[in-house]
């Protein structure tokens, strides 16, 4: 997978957590992985399709996502309930939809499915390509990790 497909969330995530949350964003280390993992206990998966096919997954340790919705609703949360899923969903959902904006800058046409969020560590997501690379996004409230798994649409 090339960098190309990958920078565009990085931007992303750190205009719509600077704008909708106020919060710095730095990037971890990147990482290959061999299949979409649910590594904290709020996620949201979203598919692309068009130029690039693939699967994003957006995972949120609970006292992240709590603290975001918190921000983002002005009270205070304290379960991972529908409003907050409802929400993470939302704030990936306007992420990557801003970095599919980012890609067709570069050429590349894309759309985006709506997000799927559920709350839970077990399994494993299937994906249509061999590789992901996952991107952990440290802010002051905590790590979001974004695992990117797009590939070239062939035809």
């Amino acid at each position: 997978m090339k960098v190309e497909y990958i920078n565009p969330f990085y931007k992303a995530t750190i205009d719509v957590f600077r704008i909708m949350l106020n919060l710095d964003v730095k990037r971890g280390a990147l990482r290959a992985v061999e299949e979409l993992e649910p590594v904290s206990e709020a996620n949201v998966v979203i598919g692309v399709t068009g130029d690039l096919r693939g699967s994003l997954l957006y995972s949120f340790p609970k006292e992240m996502a709590l603290e975001m919705v918190t921000i983002m609703a002005g009270m205070a949360m304290n379960k991972l309930d529908a409003f907050v899923s409802s929400a993470l969903g939302e704030v990936a959902n306007i992420i990557s939809g801003n970095a599919v904006t980012h890609l067709a800058s570069s050429g590349l046409t894309c759309q985006i499915s709506p997000p799927q969020v559920f709350v839970g560590r077990k399994g494993s997501l299937s994906m249509s390509t061999e590789k992901a690379v996952v991107v952990p996004l440290i802010t002051d409230i905590g790590t979001l990790e974004v695992t990117v798994s797009l590939h070239r649409s062939m035809g």
